[in-house]
């Protein structure tokens, strides 16, 4: 079955641009906490936010955190970051308030531009699939999904495709787009900075071979401004992921990267 192209469109053509997300504390805040144990042996939970700043001291050094001395971490400590937390992630993330990238997430879905999630949860893809789903149809915070209908059947019309229902078309478009939880049956939430990079570099593949088709549309259209690389936007909170990512030779030559962090 041929895939559906579709992606970000201005002036009336597709405009190869592409974004990669962050989650946590990225595109949401999320209620979600990381437990750690206490020099009293209890459970003390941290958000992640924090844990972007604290992560290198837990279990390498005691420390103090609102009140309590942290000794590490708790038993299964990422308990609600994997499978296991799968119900708990859609429920928290109709909680979650917006995080500093949240306008580009807006922006991005209401063009119709394919986009990636790359987290360092462990989730079921699908999960993440579900949690962006729910923002889509109850148009949360700023999504408009009559906007990003009429931005999808631009595609189709560009593509020479026959017209889709309005639900038909908002599915199809989050089944092209791409949910990594680098976590999800391997990896480390702790240190996901070098599946990040694996990631990243495999929706830029991805995309570059999605625009492919968009270029030999607008050839045949005689569109010839279409023919460049795709442009990637990458935004993570987590200082480290950033300098993971664009240390790396690929990545750096075509994605840019937006630090979101304090």
């Amino acid at each position: 079955m041929k895939r559906i192209i579709k992606e970000g469109f201005k002036e009336g053509t597709p405009d190869l641009k592409y974004y990669a997300f962050d989650w946590d504390d990225n595109i949401v805040y999320m209620p979600t906490n990381i437990m750690l144990k206490n020099s009293e042996g209890e459970e003390i939970g941290m958000s992640t936010e924090d844990f972007a700043k604290y992560r290198s001291r837990i279990g390498n050094e005691n420390f103090n955190y609102k009140g309590d001395q942290i000794v590490g971490y708790a038993e299964n400590p990422f308990r609600h970051f994997r499978t296991e937390g799968d119900k708990r992630f859609i429920i928290d993330s109709m909680l979650a308030e917006p995080g500093p990238s949240w306008n580009d997430f807006v922006e991005c879905i209401n063009g119709g531009s394919i986009f990636s999630i790359i987290t360092a949860r462990g989730h079921n893809p699908t999960t993440l699939k579900e949690a962006v789903y729910n923002y889509i149809v109850s148009n949360t915070n700023g999504i408009d999904n009559n906007e990003l209908y009429k931005n999808l059947k631009k595609y189709r019309e560009f593509m020479d495709q026959d017209d889709l229902s309005k639900m038909e078309l908002i599915n199809s478009y989050l089944d092209l787009c791409q949910f990594y939880p680098v976590s999800f049956g391997k990896g480390s939430e702790a240190n996901p900075e070098q599946e990040k990079v694996k990631a990243l570099k495999k929706f830029v593949n991805y995309v570059t071979d999605l625009s492919h088709e968009l270029n030999k549309k607008a050839y045949i259209k005689n569109d010839v401004k279409n023919f460049f690389l795709p442009f990637v936007g990458f935004s993570d909170d987590d200082r480290k992921n950033i300098e993971k990512t664009s240390e790396d030779e690929f990545l750096s030559k075509r994605v840019k990267f937006k630090y979101t962090g304090n």
